[in-house]
């Protein structure tokens, strides 16, 4: 189960990001705002897999759309690895 809770300017995810709930994840997010700066906080996310990319590129798609510019936080090493792997680390903006 996972969980986005809309904090200032920031998303902040709770829980997993699996292929199992992954839709249900993007299914929440279409009710929320993406604002100007906004932040993707993974702090409290504690389980992923290569759905967690395809969700990242789909806000970020969104974002661009709405000329906008998000930024992802706190990932999991794993998932950075997975996005270094797969080629797409680049297409993915990400704060320190």
């Amino acid at each position: 189960m996972s969980n986005i809770v809309l904090q200032g300017n920031t998303w902040l995810l709770s829980g997993e990001i699996l292929v199992d709930n992954a839709n249900a994840v993007l299914v929440e997010s279409a009710g929320l705002e993406i604002s100007e700066a906004l932040q993707i906080d993974f702090s409290a996310v504690t389980n992923t897999d290569t759905s967690a990319i395809s969700l990242m590129m789909e806000w970020q798609r969104r974002a661009i759309a709405a000329k906008h510019k998000i930024s992802f936080v706190n990932l999991p090493e794993g998932l950075e690895s997975l996005a270094t792997l797969y080629g797409v680390s680049d297409f993915i903006p990400l704060s320190a």
